[in-house]
Formats: C-alpha cells, sequence, structure tokens
C-alpha cells in the first residue's frame, strides 16, 4: 500500500515564502541604504565627541604651555603634600667624600651624583642600585685619566637625555653619554673652578658659570664654544636655566642674581641678600629662589629688582647667645610651575615651602630630618619624589665638618592626599 505525498508547501512555509515576496528588490535596497546611513550617522557622532574631547585636551596644553611661556602657571600643589616617614627616606651610599651635586634623567629612571671624591655615580632611582661609577683620579694623572680628576662641583642633564655634563675645580666641563657613561668631549676656556651648568630645556645649547666671573655659552651637538658673557664682580656659585634663550646666575659676594638675556645681549640685575648668594633655581620662566649665607630664602620676580618675599634665619641660628649665626642656606630646588620649593642647610633638616598666591610670601610646609650638609636638592619631574646630596663637608670649602654625617644621596618620596589643581596668577 502506497502513501500519496502531498505536494503542497505548509502554511508555515507558505507565510515566510509570502514575507520574503512583499519586499521588492528596490524595497529591499532602500532598507540596507537606511542601515547603511543609520551606523554612518553613529559612527559620526562618535567622532564628533571623541575629537571634541581631544580638541579640548589640546587646548587645555596649548593655554598650559603658553602660561608657562609667559612665568603665570603655578600648580597648586603644595598643600596637598604629606611628610614622610622617617623610614620611607632611603640612603644610597657610595661616595667616600662629600655628595657636591645631583640631577635626576627626564624619565625618573637614574641619578647621577658627583662628589669632592671626583667620580661620578649613576644611580637606579627605583632599586637604589649602583649602575655605573666613574672613578675620579689622583691629581697628575689628567692626561691620562678619563674622568675628572678634581672636585666635581656641578651637573647638568639635557631635556632629551641625550647628553650629561659635569664641571669640576680643574676649570674642565666634562660631556658624558648618560646610557653607556662613555666619555665624549671635554670643554677648556675657564679661568677658575667650574661651579654652575645647565642645559637649555628642549636644546643641546649648555650653560656654564665659573668662580672666573664670566659664563660661558656651548653648542655641545657640534662640540663647540659659542661666546662669553661678563658681568659679575664675584666668583659665579650657581646657574639655571630653562626653555627661553637666557639663564640666572648667582653672584656669591656680589650680591646680585643676574637674568641673562642671550639673543638681546643684555642682563638684569638683582639685589637683596646681605651676604653670599649661594644657589638659584627658577620656579618657572618669571620666578626663581635663591639661598645665602646669610641664612635666608628669598623669591623673585623678573619684573622687580628686589624680592618679592624673603624669610630671614630659614633653617634657624646656631653658636652662643649674642653671637647667634644663621645656618647657611646651601641648596634650593623648585618644582617647576608649581607653588612648591625646597632648601637644604647643615641644620639636620631639608625644608619643604610653599610659595603664596602669585609667588607672594613663603609658608613653611614640612622638614625630613638629613644629617650633614645638604649640598644638593632636585625633584623630579613629575613630583613624586626629592633627592638630596648630602656631605660632611660644605659644597665649596670646607669651613666645618660634620663627622657623624654619611656622605649620600637621600631620596625623600612625596605622597598627596588630593589630586594638583592648577590655578592661574
Amino acid at each position: 500500500m502506497y502513501m500519496m505525498c502531498s505536494a503542497e508547501p505548509s502554511r508555515k512555509q507558505q507565510d515566510n515564502e509570502d514575507d520574503e515576496i512583499e519586499e521588492t528588490p528596490q524595497e529591499k535596497k532602500l532598507r540596507l541604504a537606511k542601515l547603511y546611513l543609520d551606523q554612518l550617522r553613529d559612527e559620526e557622532d562618535k567622532k564628533a565627541e571623541e575629537e571634541s574631547f581631544e580638541a579640548d585636551l589640546i587646548a587645555g596644553r596649548l593655554q598650559d604651555d603658553l602660561l608657562e611661556q609667559k612665568g603665570k602657571l603655578q600648580r597648586l600643589i603644595a598643600k596637598d603634600l604629606i611628610a614622610p616617614d622617617p623610614e620611607e627616606v632611603r640612603l644610597l651610599r657610595g661616595h667616600k667624600l662629600s655628595v657636591t651635586c645631583l640631577v635626576i634623567t627626564p624619565d625618573e629612571k637614574y641619578i647621577f651624583s658627583a662628589s669632592k671624591d671626583c667620580s661620578i655615580i649613576k644611580w637606579e632611582a627605583e632599586s637604589g642600585k649602583k649602575v655605573h661609577k666613574i672613578a675620579g683620579g689622583r691629581k697628575g694623572t689628567e692626561e691620562r685619566h678619563v674622568g675628572h680628576t678634581a672636585h666635581v662641583l656641578c651637573m647638568a642633564i639635557s631635556s632629551d637625555g641625550k647628553y650629561l655634563a659635569s664641571g669640576d675645580m680643574n676649570k674642565l666641563v666634562m660631556i658624558w653619554d648618560p646610557v653607556t657613561c662613555k666619555h665624549l668631549y671635554k670643554f677648556v676656556g675657564h679661568r677658575g673652578p667650574v661651579s654652575g651648568l645647565a642645559f637649555r630645556r628642549g636644546t643641546h645649547t649648555l650653560y656654564s658659570a665659573s668662580h672666573d666671573r664670566s659664563i660661558k655659552v656651548w653648542s655641545v651637538d657640534e662640540n663647540a664654544y659659542v661666546e662669553t658673557l661678563f658681568g659679575h664682580q664675584d666668583m659665579i656659585t650657581g646657574l639655571d636655566c630653562l626653555s627661553r634663550e637666557r639663564c640666572v646666575t648667582a653672584g656669591g659676594r656680589d650680591r646680585t642674581v643676574r637674568v641673562w638675556k642671550i639673543a638681546e645681549e643684555s642682563q638684569l640685575v638683582f639685589h637683596g641678600h646681605e651676604g653670599s648668594i649661594d644657589c638659584v633655581q627658577l620656579i618657572n620662566e618669571e620666578h626663581m629662589v635663591t639661598g645665602g649665607d646669610d641664612g635666608s630664602i628669598s623669591i623673585w620676580t623678573v619684573n622687580k629688582k628686589k624680592p618679592v618675599s624673603t624669610v630671614k634665619k630659614a633653617h634657624g641660628s646656631h653658636g652662643n647667645t649674642g653671637l647667634e649665626q644663621p645656618y647657611w642656606v646651601s641648596s634650593v630646588a623648585a618644582l617647576h610651575n608649581s607653588d612648591t620649593v625646597a632648601s637644604g642647610s647643615h641644620n639636620s633638616a631639608v625644608q619643604l615651602w610653599k610659595c603664596g598666591q602669585g609667588f607672594r610670601g613663603l609658608e613653611p610646609l614640612f622638614s625630613i630630618p638629613v644629617t650633614g650638609f645638604v649640598n644638593s636638592l632636585k625633584f623630579s619631574n613629575s613630583g613624586k619624589f626629592l633627592v638630596a646630596g648630602v656631605g660632611q663637608e660644605h659644597r665649596l670649602g670646607r669651613w666645618w665638618r660634620i663627622k657623624e654625617a654619611k656622605n649620600g644621596l637621600y631620596i625623600i618620596p612625596l605622597k598627596r592626599q588630593a589630586k594638583e589643581q592648577e590655578v592661574v596668577q
């Protein structure tokens, strides 16, 4: 018995076929075109949002850059800084004699320190390990020794981390490769110890200052001398610069701070300290901080010949009653474009300060216990830590010796309790 199979489709199949038949090819094209247009519209809206966000970011950065160039950018972060616990402060030891100067690489991975023992040491910032040591040589070995054979007084590193410069008591400026620590050049020309070095930011132009009262300009890329600037009446003790074609110097016992406008071939002269001005650092393009053996710390603006703010006996005083002498301020540092500065002496403390609004006024924040002469201070670019170069003796002489001090680097972490804010003055 045979079963008959119906050739007619089921009702469900018929419905599906009817639905398909209902949409003509033109209608299908129209539907797909609408879907495609909707998809394009969504993508354009998303892209417009992203571009608007990026434009806001770029506009914000350009505004910051403009304010930075004008010297009017002041990030208010001092109020958020918290004093570190003494256990969090690390000491790196490796120099036999007093540390005189230090620099931090732009990426904050390494620290270079130099000493009266004529050596330069490269440290890994995070671990504190010694990566490389450029040993110092003895007096009389200058011809055959690659490196310094006299006290190293100053160092500088270019903003791209390509060149490291160091200056010594033998009137020499040495240029090194910071990655390999290989010696590249030797600049000769100063007639006295080289006491200050700074690279112009974004360039390989190097400024050097000396006890011979002059500033020299060098092109490190071309291994060439450019020019010499004169004006100070006493040995220059410190030098700094940022991105403008100018530098600032401290003139020791001539009691002047000078801003050198290289392109205009002119200089601005500032007076304020009652003793030798031993250290200077730029806060931004328009403001700077200085310290001297009168125990004072001063904040300056290029628009005024006198300090806008001064703290006398910033680190206290010592000696018998009636014969008290202020502790010399041997080093200062500034966190660029912020309201935070630091100072060092030999009163067993590094002091942090808050600049008032518009850089008027200085308020003490907190101090970190450090025994010895604080000969050099540097903030990392991000402001996450501060490094102090410490020794038993002052960077420029042997007036006192603190036997219990340890020659080395103190890495001081800087914690913040809130996000930093930027306020334009």
